[in-house]
């Protein structure tokens, strides 16, 4: 996963491996192809018309799908297709599309004041100087700003991106071509999936980034990506450009043990629940089904990709690997680097102890809607007294509009029996730790018995008025103004909740400053011993542009087995069932059947192809990433992995490593002859 800067100096690698344009370009990410390529939600989209097409996947704009269905308008199973502009239809306020326009080192400015601290003291300082760098950076209207650490708190980079927050959607599949498969086929190959979506972005009339409004016009990118003519085949060069997440790759041999031993094998454990409680209440009624949908997909994903991350690991022995070569590291370390080393491993331990907790008490936050919602006010209510540089990130002024934008689209995520259901069963995991990680102000508030949390929760609920758009806003309203909040139940109980959150962030705030002060010794010695070996080092993802590249390649998971790259339409015959997931719908296999795919049809296969497998490195965050040709042209959109390769973002093997992509002469296709769309065809530059 390389940083653009760095690709300069991959020059004969990149040559080699097939491709076709000058590396030295690729070096500038505000400049094409690079700059076509947009963190879109929470992953990846690119520019693929001048008139602001943005092609991501289906299951990362899903969300703004759901925000537009109905139990009477299902988008999610019948999809959608603007017949012009007027009908495109309004993404969720919190979804955003940012534009890459600034990348530079700040490493001097973040790190100059926390130089000889400590612990908490160090944290503070490059969260100050960091908040400084973001404050100068956002005069400009428009730009949204952050600061990136590289090589775990070596070296900083201010990053900024254009921030465009009126999309809207286009073009989506049914559920049973953008997510045709569903779970059953999540990280698997053979795969046969069209999991894209097109929004479109949208400015005020001045050109600028603006919220939703009907006068709004199209976003003129500075470049955008054309899909190429002719696809791919095995061997042939590829290269993706995205926003991956965050990796662990350069995390000690301590962590890796942690990881494998504890952490997924306990979120397999609470995702299953989870997901059960809201399946189970889905089966019941058909609107909380769709309330959940987006939310359920989330935890079926992450639950999934935890299981295979476990699997990965395992199969690569990673931890041994890991632990053998932090003895080589280890042997040639100085003595004072040694002790740094021995104090990072304390701090780590520490954060270990609450391990539990921790993972419980965060997934009450993240999969809550109205409890969350609380607790976001009553903390905006507490920040919103401090002046604007000194209070938490996520609270700032810069942040309210994406505060408001959640609060609001609340309703449509929401069900007060699914909630209950959700909390259950987390606070009851919480109510069975031992005393050493419990909080008293939780224990207050749910109890210690499964019969004192029920009536809890249900008394809360009853009486809160969170529910409501109106009461939300309010609300908001006054927190905003670091005002008295309503008399709410739920918000009353936040009130007594985030002070206990916040000892805990001290807590925190202390390991990670500690953190970020020895992270830095061990990827200095991790960095010495990979140049001996004349191996270069990236950085471990952290949601900024990378760059990887390689060719489609063939699959030997396992003795005697061998995968293609290429998958076709025939799949999709022999997978069809008629039944979710596998239930491909009608005009899909009337299209089929009739074999029109003049234009789009792979001579190899004979048939039309559908995805198609590379070897190229990618994590979260990945979804929705291009996959370019050796020219630059668009042949394909990543959406997956494969089963053995889920590890990646701690172990990459190259053994297994691959990564799945919808084919473009698919998207084509359906575009044309499934569920058809003339008019974006010729917007994007190809024949309807």
């Amino acid at each position: 996963m390389w940083m653009p800067s760095q690709l300069p100096q991959l020059d004969r690698q990149l040559r080699e491996a097939g491709y076709a344009g000058d590396p030295a370009t690729l070096a500038d990410l505000t400049a094409a192809p690079l700059n076509a390529v947009v963190r879109a939600g929470g992953g990846t989209g690119a520019f693929v018309s001048a008139d602001g097409l943005v092609l991501t996947n289906h299951h990362v704009a899903f969300g703004v799908i759901q925000y537009n269905s109905t139990p009477a308008r299902n988008l999610i199973d019948a999809g959608y297709v603007a017949a012009d502009r007027a009908g495109e239809l309004p993404a969720n306020p919190d979804f955003r599309v940012l534009v890459t326009i600034g990348f530079d080192q700040v490493t001097d400015q973040v790190l100059g004041s926390a130089r000889g601290k400590r612990g908490r003291a160090y944290f503070d300082a490059v969260d100050a100087a960091s908040k400084q760098v973001v404050a100068e950076c956002e005069r400009e209207a428009g730009v949204r700003c952050s600061v990136a650490n590289m090589y775990n708190g070596t070296d900083f980079y201010r990053i900024r991106q254009l921030e465009l927050r009126d999309l809207r959607l286009v073009y989506a599949p049914p559920r049973s071509i953008g997510n045709f498969g569903d779970e059953t086929d999540n990280f698997m190959w053979p795969r046969h999936t069209g999991d894209f979506t097109l929004l479109r972005a949208y400015v005020g009339p001045d050109g600028k980034p603006a919220a939703f409004a009907p006068d709004n016009v199209p976003y003129q990118p500075p470049s955008h990506l054309q899909v190429a003519s002719e696809g791919p085949h095995e061997g042939s060069f590829a290269m993706l450009a995205g926003y991956p997440g965050t990796t662990y790759r350069h995390r000690t041999a301590a962590e890796f043990a942690e990881q494998v031993q504890w952490t997924l094998p306990a979120r397999v454990e609470v995702f299953d629940a989870l997901i059960a409680a809201i399946e189970a209440a889905g089966r019941q009624d058909a609107q909380a089904r769709t309330l959940y949908a987006s939310q359920l997909q989330s935890l079926k994903n992450n639950r999934k990709r935890a299981a295979g991350e476990l699997d990965g690991l395992r199969r690569s022995d990673a931890v041994g690997q890991r632990a053998a070569d932090e003895r080589d590291m280890l042997r040639a370390t100085a003595r004072g680097d040694r002790r740094e080393l021995e104090a990072l491993d304390q701090v780590l331990a520490q954060a270990s102890a609450m391990r539990e907790r921790d993972l419980l008490l965060g997934l009450v936050v993240s999969q809550s809607q109205l409890l969350r919602s609380a607790l976001v006010l009553e903390r905006l209510r507490i920040e919103a007294g401090k002046p604007d540089p000194a209070r938490e990130t996520g609270y700032q002024a810069r942040d309210l509009a994406l505060i408001e934008g959640t609060l609001k689209q609340v309703q449509r995520r929401y069900d007060p029996a699914v909630e209950q259901a959700l909390l259950g069963e987390l606070l009851g995991r919480y109510q069975r730790l031992p005393d050493a990680q419990r909080l008293a102000e939780f224990d207050a508030a749910f109890g210690r018995t499964p019969a004192e949390l029920a009536a809890a929760l249900q008394s809360l609920y009853a009486g809160t008025a969170l529910g409501d758009e109106a009461a939300r806003m309010a609300a908001f309203a006054a927190a905003r103004q670091g005002a008295a909040l309503p008399a709410d139940p739920l918000l009353q109980l936040a009130a007594r909740l985030v002070p206990a959150q916040l000892r805990l962030e001290d807590e925190r705030k202390a390991r990670d400053g500690e953190l970020l002060r020895l992270r830095p010794v061990y990827m200095a010695v991790l960095a010495g011993w990979r140049a001996h070996q004349g191996r270069p080092l990236y950085p471990d993802a952290n949601g900024t542009l990378r760059v990887s590249y390689g060719r489609l390649e063939a699959l030997q998971p396992r003795d005697a087995v061998t995968y293609s790259p290429l998958t076709s339409v025939a799949g999709i015959l022999e997978k069809h069932t008629g039944q979710v997931p596998f239930d491909a719908p009608q005009p899909l296999l009337d299209a089929i059947a009739r074999g029109d795919f003049a234009g789009t049809a792979d001579a190899s296969l004979g048939t039309q192809p559908v995805n198609f497998l590379t070897n190229l490195d990618t994590t979260g965050g990945n979804s929705g990433s291009p996959v370019l040709d050796a020219h630059g042209r668009l042949i394909g959109l990543n959406f997956d992995s494969n089963w053995e390769a889920v590890s990646a973002s701690w172990w990459f093997d190259p053994r297994y490593k691959r990564a799945i992509h919808v084919d473009m002469r698919y998207m084509r296709w359906l575009m044309d002859q499934v569920y058809p769309a003339p008019h974006l065809l010729r917007e994007m530059g190809l024949d309807g």
